[in-house]
C-alpha cells in the first residue's frame, strides 16, 4: 500500500484485491465527511454522496429522447433513439459535442419499449461506441439536470440507488419474486433504479446483452418480470456487483419531500404524463 501525504489522511482505500491495493488521485473520496449515510458497500465499492467528490473535472449532460452518453476525453456524443427521427429538433451544442439519431421500432406496449432498449443500446455499442469511446451512461428521457453531475460518477460499472427504496428495509424491495422469471430474486444488496446506469462500454454492453437475453427467455416462457428491464437490471447487478454506486441525489423525486440526507439533488424526475404518453 502506498504511503499518502498527510493532507489525504484519514481515508479508506477501496477497489482493492485481496493482496493488492491500487489507488489513484481520481479515486479519492472523502468517506468520513458523511457519517450520516452509508458510504461503502459490503464489496467495498463507494456510494457517492454530496461532499465526497475527489475530482474537479465536470461531466455535463443535456439530452432529448432516451439516450446513451458516450465519453471520450472531452468529446460527448448523445445517441437519441426514436421512432420519429424527422421530429428531432435542431439543438445547438457546445464545441466537441454531437448528436446521433437512431431510428428504432415502435412497440405497441410501453413495457416492450422499455425492455427492448437493452437490445438497442447493446447494438450501438457494438457498431459505434466501442470503437471510439470509453464510458457509456444511459438515462431515461424524463429527467432534468439541476446540479453538478460530475466525474465522481464515473466507474467501470455504475448503478444508482432508487429514491423510493433506499431507506426501506430490504424485505420491502420490489424484486421479481416469480421463480419462473429470469429476474427472480429472493434477496439482494440494494434496489437500483434503471433510469440511470452506466460504466465502461464493455461493462454496459455485457449488462445490456445479459438483460436482453433474460427478457427474451422470459418472453419465450410467457413470463414478464414485475418491473420489466429494471427487474432484470437488479438481478444482473446482484450477480455482478457495481464498482460504484450513486446515491439518490443522482436521480431524485421531489414528491418524496424533504429528507436530511439529500443535501443536493443533481438529477430530478420530470413530471410524469403517463396518460398522454403511454397508450396502455
Amino acid at each position: 500500500i502506498a504511503l499518502l501525504p498527510k493532507q489525504f489522511l484519514p481515508i479508506r482505500i477501496f477497489f482493492a484485491e485481496p493482496d493488492t491495493c491500487v489507488l489513484t488521485l481520481n479515486n479519492f473520496c472523502y468517506f468520513r465527511s458523511r457519517r450520516d449515510v452509508q458510504t461503502c458497500t459490503s464489496w467495498k465499492a463507494p456510494i457517492i454522496w454530496d461532499g465526497m467528490e475527489g475530482s474537479s473535472v465536470a461531466l455535463t449532460v443535456f439530452a432529448v429522447g432516451r439516450f446513451v452518453l458516450c465519453k471520450n476525453k472531452t468529446l460527448f456524443t448523445y445517441y437519441v433513439f426514436t421512432d420519429n427521427p424527422e421530429k428531432m429538433p435542431d439543438i445547438k451544442l457546445a464545441p466537441q459535442r454531437s448528436i446521433k439519431v437512431i431510428k428504432v421500432e415502435r412497440h405497441a406496449r410501453w413495457q416492450d419499449i422499455s425492455m427492448m432498449r437493452m437490445k438497442a443500446i447493446s447494438g450501438v455499442i457494438e457498431s459505434d461506441i466501442r470503437h471510439r469511446c470509453t464510458h457509456v451512461f444511459c438515462f431515461d428521457v424524463d429527467q432534468v439536470f439541476t446540479a453538478r453531475f460530475g466525474s465522481e460518477a464515473l466507474g467501470d460499472s455504475v448503478a444508482v440507488l432508487h429514491a423510493h427504496y433506499y431507506r426501506l428495509p430490504r424485505e420491502q424491495y420490489t424484486y421479481d419474486r416469480n421463480p419462473k422469471s429470469k429476474a427472480y430474486m429472493e434477496n439482494g444488496d440494494f434496489y437500483y433504479h434503471a433510469a440511470v446506469f452506466g460504466g465502461s462500454w464493455r461493462s454496459v454492453k455485457a449488462l445490456t446483452e445479459a438483460c436482453y437475453q433474460s427478457i427474451m427467455e422470459d418472453k419465450e416462457n410467457g413470463v414478464e418480470a414485475l418491473w420489466h428491464d429494471e427487474s432484470h437490471l437488479n438481478k444482473y447487478m446482484w450477480l455482478h456487483k457495481p464498482s460504484r454506486v450513486l446515491s439518490p441525489e443522482y436521480c431524485w423525486d421531489t414528491s418524496i419531500g424533504y429528507t436530511s440526507d439529500i443535501r443536493v439533488s443533481r438529477l430530478l424526475w420530470a413530471p410524469k404524463h403517463y396518460d398522454s404518453l403511454r397508450t396502455n
